[in-house]
This record gives C-alpha cells, structure tokens and sequence, in this order.
C-alpha cells in the first residue's frame, strides 16, 4: 500500500533541516571579545617590523593585553623597543580597547542601515554598564563622536604646544600618540621615564591631565552634560561622579604635596609651582591614567598606600578608566553610613538607591578584592620582592592603571601570566568576568530566615 497517491494530493516536497543556536552569554561575548583582540595584537606586534629585535611570545602577549585592557604596564620600552609600526599597532589597540570594541561594531553596524536585535541590545548593555537597553545604540554613537573629537582637540593642543621644542613631524607624532594614550587612561608613553621630563611643562601637565580626567569621568557623563546644560537637571549618576571626582582629586593633590615636599627623590628639588604641577599630576594620575612625572619607586610609603586607594576606587562607570568605580565607591559608603545611622534606606542627594543596585556594588568590591588577594598571594610564591611593590603591582594591573614600583620588567613568567589575567579581568570588570565562569540563575524558591551573627 503506498502512503502517498499522486491523483490525490498535490506533491510538495517537504524538507527539515536542523537548525543549532549558539546561546552566549553577553559576559562570554565580552570577554572571548577581548581575547580575540589580545590574539590579533599579539600577532602584529610579533611581526619582524614590528620591533628593532625580537621579543617573546609572552612579552608580546603581555604588551598586547596592557594595550587593549589600556593598563600601561610595560615589560619592554614601547620608545626604543617598538617601530613605528609597532608603536600604531599598540595605539590601535588602546584605541579600539579604550572605546571598546563593541562601540565600533555597533555604530559600524547602524551605519550599515543594521538594526539592533534584542540579543545584541542586551550585549551592548553589559559592555556599556547600562540599566536600560532603549539609549545603547544612541550611547554608543556619542561615545564615537565625543571621543573623536575630544582626541582631535588634545591632539592640535599637544601638537602646538610639542612644536616649540620638536621639529613638526615628530610633534605631530607625539601628539597623536600621547593624546590616545591619555585620553583612553592607558599609560603608555614614548619617553623611557615616562613624562617625567615634563614635571615642569604646564602646558603638557593641563592637557594631558585634563584628557585622561575627561575619558575617565564617563561617556554617560559627558552625554548628560551636553543635553541638560543645567545643574539642577543632570542626573543623579553624573552629580556623584563630579563632586566626588573634585572632592578625590583635591584631597589626593593636597595630601600627596604635604607627604613628597620634604622628599629629595621627589617633590623637594623642586620650586613651589612645579611641585604644585606635579603634585596635581601624580594626584590625578592613579584614577587609572599611568603616567607620572615622579619616581613611583621614591614615593614615600604613605603616598604609595594612598596611590593604592586611589588605583583601587578609578574612575566613572562607561569610560576609558577601570577600577572599583565612582559609583560604586560612593553607594558602599552612603551604604554603611545608612547602616551606622540605622535608617532603613540608602539616600544619595535626596534619591533612594535601590537594594539591587547596594547588593551589585557590594558584589563588586567582594570580588575585585578576593580578585586582588588571589594576585597578591601567587606573586609573592612566585616573585622576591618587597611586599608593598607586589601589592602595588596586582592592584595597579586590576585596576588596570599601568603604575608600577618597578616589578614590572623583573616579573618572572608566571608573574607575568598572573599580571596578564589580572589587567584582562580589571577591564573586562570583575562581575563580567564572574558572570563569565558562572551564569546567574534566579532561584524562584524561599526559605525560612536566620540570623547569623555579624561584626
């Protein structure tokens, strides 16, 4: 008996084919995104045309990763180890890691005529740090946009100001480089000693300090100032991130000038407006930028540990700076104010900030210091050295800052992968990365409540 009959039904071949969804998580995206861009940087800078003798694998695995994490910290001199064309390539990255790569794939994609899917939206939310998905492809062309031409302006500054003393194309050349370097916070520096011999230059101190404050405030910052042009209309987010920006900042300038004045390695030498200068510069410069116009090394103990905080807390949420974050920063310490005080809610400038926003920035500073000791424990098995520059170094490269005691170039090569996974984790963000090893589930069952004895 034949299951199907021509004169009765009309044929219509029917034909299955099974279809496989690749179900990633924006964290996975996020992170395999910036190993891909390693791998790519770590390729070019391996070419021969790259460098003027060769270096490792490691040791351009490890530029790589300092470039597109925008760390700064450096195994070999990126001014006498790298050609011009290596140079461009570890621009390129700091560039492309700096503004993120997922701000270039989707303005890329909206010129295209593209349409972001909820899937991508929800990516773009993560990378951005977003609490709504209806402002990410209009947040991700202003970031394009300001960022261009905040670097444009820099680099004409720089440029004018380098032309005095350079001849035009290396001005322009050290314009370029130093105004990506700075405004995308990562450090890297053409001169051996990194600006320390502009710790006199106010030109190039105001500029330079003034790129790597902006990049590091927020791009959502930036936007709500450019569309409310009104104190009291700004939002919440980018009052917190100003006022404590100038509170952290004059504080860290005033003290870092009473500690180094009687410093002969550092501020002593100096005449009062240059220690001024570079009491402002070393001030700023840890909140994540990695320039300096001191000697890290020389700095007393107490303005080290005050570097530390200041690495550690970084700068605002969406910008080129990494860290703890402002925000974050401010809710853990209205956080336990509330709690000292026993008010019920937390309240910054007469707005209540929700529970889960408390609970995620307590999760972030638990993780980035387990994050911190973990670094800190397998480089003091793996590294002799004092324990002060390790704790510097492992909070330098989380925080992804680029400062260093001078450990740096004397890691060993686990020391080395240590610091590697360290800046990766510091840009990706520590709760991106934990999100990364764990996909959160909601549990929807409650149980019974206990107390549990605390403090």
């Amino acid at each position: 008996m034949k299951l199907w009959d021509p004169r009765v039904l009309p044929y219509k071949k029917v034909t299955t084919q099974k279809t496989t969804t690749l179900n990633i998580n924006p964290p996975t995206v996020l992170f395999l995104g910036f190993i891909l861009l390693i791998t790519l940087g770590s390729l070019l800078l391996k070419l021969p045309i790259a460098t003027h003798s060769e270096i490792s694998w490691l040791q351009s695995i490890f530029t790589a990763t300092s470039a597109v994490t925008v760390t700064g910290l450096a195994v070999v001199d990126t001014g006498t180890h790298f050609t011009l064309f290596g140079q461009m390539i570890i621009a390129l990255l700091i560039q492309t890691g700096g503004l993120s790569f997922m701000t270039f794939a989707i303005v890329a994609a909206l010129s295209l005529g593209a349409r972001l899917g909820i899937g991508q939206q929800i990516i773009a939310q993560e990378a951005f740090n977003q609490t709504s998905l209806e402002k990410v492809a209009y947040t991700a062309k202003y970031v394009l946009i300001y960022s261009l031409f905040i670097e444009l302006t820099g680099f004409l500054l720089l440029a004018a100001i380098w032309l005095n003393d350079l001849d035009f194309s290396k001005a322009v050349y050290h314009a370029f480089f130093y105004t990506i370097s700075a405004f995308n916070n990562a450090g890297f520096a053409l001169h051996s000693n990194s600006l320390m011999s502009f710790a006199g230059n106010l030109p190039i101190n105001i500029v330079i300090t003034t790129l790597f404050i902006i990049g590091g405030i927020g791009f959502l910052v930036l936007i709500d100032l450019k569309t409310q042009k009104s104190w009291h209309k700004l939002s919440v987010n980018t009052k917190i991130v100003l006022i404590s920006t100038l509170i952290i900042n004059f504080c860290a300038f005033v003290l870092i000038w009473i500690l180094e004045i009687h410093n002969p390695a550092t501020l002593g030498p100096l005449s009062p407006g240059d220690q001024a200068s570079a009491a402002w510069f070393q001030a700023v410069t840890p909140r994540t930028a990695g320039f300096n116009t001191l000697a890290i090394e020389e700095l007393t103990n107490a303005t080290t540990t005050l570097i530390i905080l200041l690495m550690f807390i970084g700068g605002g949420s969406l910008s080129t700076a990494s860290g703890l974050k402002l925000g974050t920063f401010v809710v853990l310490i209205m956080a336990t104010y509330t709690f000292l005080r026993r008010r019920d809610e937390v309240v910054i400038l007469q707005r209540t900030i929700p529970q889960s926003q408390v609970m995620k920035a307590l999760a972030l500073t638990t993780v980035s210091i387990i994050m911190i000791f973990i670094g800190i424990f397998f480089l003091t098995v793996l590294e002799k050295a004092p324990f002060i520059d390790i704790v510097f170094e492992v909070v330098s490269a989380l925080s992804t800052v680029g400062l260093s005691r001078g450990l740096t170039t004397q890691l060993s090569t686990g020391g080395e992968i240590i610091i590697i996974f360290l800046m990766i984790v510091g840009r990706v963000g520590p709760l991106t990365f934990a999100y990364f090893l764990a996909t959160p589930k909601k549990k929807h069952i409650k149980y019974a409540h206990a107390d549990i004895q605390v403090g």
